[in-house]
């Protein structure tokens, strides 16, 4: 599943009653903040959900799978995302609900 800002949005008119152009406003605001904080360098933690934090990768080798031609790869700033104990401990007890639903659909 995809989910979009304006299903964020939408979610939030349903679940709170705010008019559409306020919950995608607010969307915005909280995902222009993350943007920001990332920007400045900065580790980005939600609570009960994970953290986002920035890694720097050197220059390595890399090679053209199609030509087979060697070149290298520039270093670089990426972002990673390591899930809170909250959020796994959550995915993790939704895990045998799942199986067993489909355990009992395949009958």
């Amino acid at each position: 599943m995809t989910l979009t800002k304006i299903k964020l949005a939408e979610s939030l008119v349903e679940m709170l009653g705010i008019n559409k152009s306020m919950a995608i406003a607010l969307v915005k605001t909280f995902f222009g903040e993350m943007r920001c904080i990332l920007e400045r360098g900065q580790q980005l933690r939600l609570g009960g959900f994970g953290n986002f934090n920035l890694r720097d990768k050197r220059e390595r080798p890399g090679r053209n799978p199609k030509t087979g031609k060697d070149f290298p790869i520039a270093p670089r700033r990426v972002v990673t995302f390591k899930a809170g104990q909250k959020l796994k401990a959550r995915i993790e007890s939704n895990i045998g609900t799942t199986m067993t639903a489909k355990a009992k659909s395949l009958g």
